[in-house]
This record gives C-alpha cells, sequence and structure tokens, in this order.
C-alpha cells in the first residue's frame, strides 16, 4: 500500500529493479523503463483512486516496442519516468515481472484495460471521453462501448488530423475535453505520438487521467480483429498483428522484439557476473 488503502503485488524475492513511478505505484526497470508490478484489478483500482480524488495522472501502457522507443528517445524515457503508470502490455513483459517474484502481477493490455475498466465505471459513475484514432473510429468506438456496457457515461469524442495541431487549434481542443469534465480521456494517437500528448496535456484537462490505448481503438471500432484469446496467453498475439499489418508492423517485430531479448539476456549476464564476483 502507498496511502491508498490499494494492496499491490509483492515480490517473493529480492529484486535490484525495484522502484517506483511519480505516483507512488511499485514498479520494476526493464531496460531503464519504471513497468509498474500490478495486475488488471489494481490498475483498475488505482485508476478509480486517482478518479476519486481527482488526481491527475497519465498512463503509457507498455508494451516492448515502446520500450525500445524510449531506448532511443531520452525524451520518451523521460515521458515514462513522469508517468503515474506504466502497465504491462504484452506477454514478455508478464514473464519479466513473473520472473522477478511478482507472482501476483499480470498482463495489463490497452484494450483489455478499457473493458474492466468500463464496467467498473458503470457503477462508478465516472465519465470518459475518448480521443484519437482515424477519422469515424472514435464514434463507432464510442457506440460499441455503450453497446457492452449498458449506462456507460461517454460524454464525447474527437479525432485530431493527422498533422501537427496549430496552437489555435489545440487550444481549441483542449478547452472542449476541459468543459465536458472527463474523469478518464482515453488516447488513441499511437506511440511515441500519444505519449507526447499526454504528457503536454496532463495539466491541463483538470482532474482526469489520461491513457495511452493506441490500436485498441481500432478494436473496438471494428476495423482491426484482436488475436484469438489463446494467443494472448501464450504470447503469440505478435504474431496475428504482424500477419494483419505487416507493412506497418514488420519493423517492429522482427528487428526491435529480436533486439529486447538481447539486451534482456545481456543484462542479465552482467548481473550474474557481478553475483558471482
Amino acid at each position: 500500500m502507498n496511502g491508498t488503502g490499494i494492496l499491490f503485488p509483492q515480490t517473493s524475492k529480492a529484486d535490484a529493479y525495484a522502484t517506483s513511478t511519480v505516483a507512488g505505484v511499485p514498479a520494476t526497470r526493464v531496460l531503464g523503463v519504471p513497468i509498474s508490478t500490478i495486475n488488471m484489478g489494481v490498475a483498475v483500482r488505482t485508476i478509480l483512486y486517482w478518479v476519486k480524488h481527482r488526481n491527475a495522472q497519465y498512463i503509457c501502457v507498455r508494451d516492448v516496442h515502446g520500450i525500445m522507443r524510449a531506448q532511443e528517445d531520452p525524451a520518451l524515457m523521460a515521458i515514462h519516468h513522469g508517468a503515474g503508470l506504466i502497465t504491462p502490455d504484452g506477454m514478455p513483459l508478464a514473464w519479466t515481472l513473473k520472473a522477478r517474484g511478482y507472482r501476483d502481477a499480470g498482463r495489463v493490455c490497452g484494450a483489455d484495460l478499457v473493458a474492466a475498466l468500463c464496467q467498473a465505471s458503470v457503477s462508478a459513475g465516472t465519465r470518459h471521453y475518448l480521443y484519437g484514432g482515424k477519422p469515424g473510429v472514435a464514434e463507432r468506438m464510442e457506440a460499441k462501448l455503450i453497446e457492452m456496457f449498458p449506462g456507460l457515461q461517454i460524454i464525447g469524442s474527437s479525432t485530431p488530423p493527422f498533422r501537427p495541431l496549430t496552437h489555435e487549434e489545440d487550444e481549441a481542443a483542449i478547452a472542449e475535453i476541459s468543459a465536458k469534465q472527463p474523469d478518464v480521456v482515453w488516447v488513441g494517437l499511437s506511440t511515441p505520438k500519444q505519449e507526447y500528448w499526454m504528457r503536454d496535456h496532463v495539466s491541463r484537462i483538470p482532474g482526469a487521467t489520461l491513457v495511452g490505448i493506441g490500436a485498441a481503438f481500432d478494436f473496438y471500432a471494428g476495423d482491426v480483429k484482436r488475436a484469438p484469446r489463446w494467443m494472448h496467453s501464450s504470447g503469440l498475439e505478435w504474431l496475428h498483428r504482424l500477419i494483419s499489418e505487416p507493412r506497418r508492423l514488420w519493423r517492429r517485430y522482427l528487428i526491435l522484439a529480436p533486439k529486447f531479448v538481447m539486451l534482456m539476456a545481456r543484462g542479465r549476464a552482467q548481473s550474474n557476473r557481478r553475483d558471482n564476483s
């Protein structure tokens, strides 16, 4: 617990990489990125606590691709260190947490977090806003979520142009969102654009929690099909996504993912040498 009354998963052994986020959520460093040692239930309870107390935060839903992008981009790395929560999206990160002794930690991917938080929000009265996606995607996602969770409060949605917004356009967009007083803003601009947006706007939308969920907009809009459930737990969801969108995702899965494995193995080897010296 960290003053919130929320019980976080504890490690069963010493973790040399243990740290915490700026919001005090326990984490473990994975190639320098503080991945929160949480599970879905803890993630939902933490967000609802922030909502209740109007504690503005932003959340990075982090996979291997995002971690590798942060290795090349110091500003993106700094954004992770300013996040209230960095969820372990993707089975490689969930497996890393288990290997470090966090037995109750688990995968918290964007699409599943949307469903879990929306379900809890019906009784909690949480107000949601959708920002991002291609034209029409946010509206279709809104309709799908309301169909899935009757009583869910989605108070607005908007899609910015693909190009950078002018100062006047950005001011108008933030004024529109803030006027609706959302508790949670789901941001679907893809990595790293959504992370930069959340960093720059978290203090401008009073009391709101911003959550970067990228492709989850397309999943709920029905534009992209998710992998079968058995592929999620077996760590093969990446293969389904690569086959579905090879031109866009080939570098992510065929270059960055193997590089991640190599760097993690190198880090373990160096740690073993230090322990044996």
